[in-house]
């Protein structure tokens, strides 16, 4: 990034590179209507895979100019600043420090990694990379955050653990889909699932342990995503359980 490069020269190439179909487009599916998860969220209308190619060309970037697009109604703004800040943490290599301070940043701008994308691209690289690699007596953390009342830092305290899943550490991910369950939000409903299914492709016999002691607990969501790459008759086996999951919420109301 060029020291003439601020962040008003940013907003404008991103205006540029952005479709006010393509922005209809995205405020749909995030979303963004009254009430829903997303309310209120700009789009300025811009594919994924153009906005990482932006960040790789104004390269190298400085978190005060990435504070400041995490600051930004727009989207795309904040979903460049975290791709970015994504970078900057691996580039740190074997800098500890820099890493931790680059972890802190992160949890200081929780507020503005507000959507699920948002969080997904970000959290494994950051939050589980560090609390793998770094800080491994902090893990800790990703069990106050998925007792949050805040929709996405629950999910940053599932969807983090794709890391340790990744190393075959399976324990953080079982246990915060465990405690996970009784959660009614479709949105941590499949990222549990999801992780669930990660944890299945290293070994298969862990999630169908999981799910034999908690499939009568699981959301239907849940329980599909997991089963997403198991054989047919497995997945109709699990499914044809019976649940308890929708009396359970009930009897919490």
């Amino acid at each position: 990034m060029k020291k003439n490069e601020t962040v008003s020269y940013h907003l404008a190439q991103l205006q540029h590179l952005g479709s006010a179909t393509q922005a209809a487009i995205l405020s749909r599916f995030f979303k963004t209507g009254p009430g829903e998860y997303g309310e209120g969220d700009l789009f300025l209308g811009i594919k994924t895979p153009v906005i990482r190619q932006y960040e790789r060309e104004h390269r190298p970037w400085n978190t005060a100019v990435l504070h400041e697009l995490l600051n930004r109604p727009e989207h795309e703004a904040r979903s460049l600043a975290l791709i970015a800040l994504t970078h900057l943490y691996k580039k740190a290599g074997r800098d500890t420090a820099e890493k931790q301070a680059l972890f802190q940043f992160y949890i200081d701008h929780f507020p503005r990694i507000n959507n699920w994308d948002l969080v997904d691209i970000s959290c494994p690289h950051i939050i589980g990379e560090h609390l793998l690699n770094i800080q491994p007596e902090k893990e800790s953390l990703l069990y106050q955050w998925a007792e949050s009342e805040d929709l996405w830092i629950k999910r940053i305290s599932v969807v983090s653990t794709l890391t340790f899943i990744h190393s075959s550490h399976f324990e953080p991910t079982l246990n915060l889909c465990a405690r996970l369950l009784r959660d009614t939000h479709d949105l941590i409903h499949k990222a549990t699932g999801w992780m669930l299914r990660e944890v299945g492709k290293k070994d298969e016999s862990i999630l169908l342990a999981f799910l034999d002691t908690h499939v009568s607990q699981m959301p239907r969501t849940t329980l599909r995503y997991a089963l997403e790459r198991m054989p047919a008759s497995v997945r109709s086996d699990y499914m044809s359980r019976p649940s308890l999951y929708g009396r359970q919420i009930k009897s919490r109301n």
